[in-house]
């Protein structure tokens, strides 16, 4: 007799870092119930597609998924920011199975069920501890918190995901270890607003091991600095206590890394004001200061919007002046684009498509003479690099002041082959705009 087999689904994640460890999570609970997962929706019992929903960009690529999906298989699922607006999904394909907001896990689940009931096989189906991972083995997203309570007038994220909602500090150490068990070496620690961590639960103490850790920032980074792994901080929006953890990355033990990601968006105090984000940069280019005097490798990474309702080429000039003041070393920009529910769409007049490009290379220009600037003064350095990729004669890797995906690479050349995942040392002997070149000099 023919067993039966097991259900397959295919899967397509869309969106940001916090939304990828939204699907490693519906997977883990699919993979748990026995479920086989598939990038081809051609031949599966169903397709799952986590939606974007922040950008009409994004939304218009989520739609387009869900079309070819529904195309090539006919039974889908959607899930995801999009899915907290499911009237703009049912417009386009009425006919898909269900639709569930961001973090409706068990929602998924129950929506799975009705269309292909698991047949789960105990002995077959183990899922590690640290569950399935959409990353390379060597680094993972830790997402310690859900929503946000901002009000930023550009953005519909709360109402998309909701208010801040904090995992308690054990719950996301028993995480992170599990990942650093299972060979992980570098922790991207993300949320919606990381340096809000805890605010919601009253920084409420939870039971790690011997000792109680308090639901706060700065101890959430101090415990996960002592794990083993590099730990590298996202997202974090700059209140006052931001400076706490500066000292901790100075001590250089290999854990908190001194890289900070700070979405500062603009620099002109009118500009600030209408997109409801802290306005008083000239204090914020003391703290970047006083942070680079306590910790001189430090690295700062941030995004910025240009063409915001009402931006207007003084405001832009503003801009460019900070930007050359504050010496950011990692830079994103993105042109205003408007999104239906924003407040910021009703706050001025809309800057033009041509002025909003123009403003954008400029932009570029201005940072990319910087990034070349500031990474020249690391030929002749010797850098931790964790490698990504591997070729022939020269790998692909990041220092301690590169994300993966969003920031530069470091090219290694060796006299033995390196591995993805193994942290060499590397004499760094030529800079370019976003990316440095050397050779392995330790392992």
């Amino acid at each position: 007799m023919t067993e039966p087999r097991a259900p397959k689904v295919s899967f397509v994640s869309l969106g940001c870092p916090k939304a990828l460890v939204d699907s490693e999570r519906i997977i883990t609970r699919l993979r748990a119930e026995g479920y086989e997962l598939t990038r081809q929706h051609q031949g599966a019992d169903l397709a799952i597609v986590n939606t974007c929903g922040f950008l009409e960009s994004a939304q218009a690529e989520s739609l387009e998924a869900i079309g070819t999906a529904l195309a090539e298989n006919g039974k889908v699922i959607v899930t995801g920011c999009m899915g907290a607006e499911p009237e703009k999904i049912t417009e386009r394909f009425p006919n898909v199975l269900a639709i569930t907001g961001p973090q409706q896990y068990e929602t998924v689940l129950e929506a799975v069920h009705r269309a292909a009931p698991p047949q789960h096989d105990p002995f077959l189906d183990l899922v590690p501890p640290e569950g399935i991972k959409l990353t390379p083995r060597h680094y993972a997203y830790l997402k310690i918190s859900e929503g946000c309570n901002n009000r930023c007038t550009f953005c519909i994220i709360p109402k998309l995901r909701g208010h801040l909602a904090s995992r308690p500090a054990a719950d996301v150490l028993r995480e992170a270890e599990q990942l650093v068990a299972a060979g992980v070496k570098e922790l991207l620690v993300i949320s919606q607003d990381t340096s809000a961590y805890g605010i919601d639960i009253k920084y409420a103490a939870s039971r790690w091991k011997d000792r109680e850790v308090r639901a706060k920032f700065i101890d959430l980074a101090r415990e996960l600095g002592t794990l083993g792994a590099w730990v590298r901080l996202h997202y974090v929006y700059p209140y006052p206590h931001v400076d706490e953890v500066i000292p901790l990355m100075a001590e250089g033990n290999g854990g908190v890394l001194p890289y900070l990601d700070i979405p500062f968006q603009h620099a002109s105090p009118d500009v600030l004001r209408r997109m409801k984000r802290p306005a008083a940069q000239e204090k914020t280019l003391d703290r970047i200061r006083r942070w680079r005097e306590i910790c001189p490798d430090l690295t700062l990474r941030s995004t910025f919007i240009v063409g915001f309702p009402g931006e207007t080429e003084d405001d832009f000039a503003m801009l460019l002046d900070w930007l050359d003041e504050a010496e950011l070393d990692r830079v994103g920009c993105f042109r205003y684009e408007p999104v239906r529910g924003a407040a910021a769409n009703d706050l001025a007049a809309l800057v033009p498509d041509d002025v909003k490009g123009d403003r954008w290379n400029r932009f570029m220009a201005r940072q990319q003479a910087i990034s070349k600037r500031r990474l020249k003064r690391k030929v002749g350095t010797r850098q931790q690099v964790i490698i990504d990729e591997v070729g022939p004669t020269v790998a692909k890797g990041r220092s301690k002041g590169d994300a993966p995906e969003i920031d530069g690479a470091v090219y290694v050349a060796s006299r033995r082959p390196l591995r993805v995942g193994e942290i060499a040392t590397v004499k760094i002997e030529r800079a370019e705009e976003y990316d440095l070149h050397g050779t392995a000099v330790g392992f």
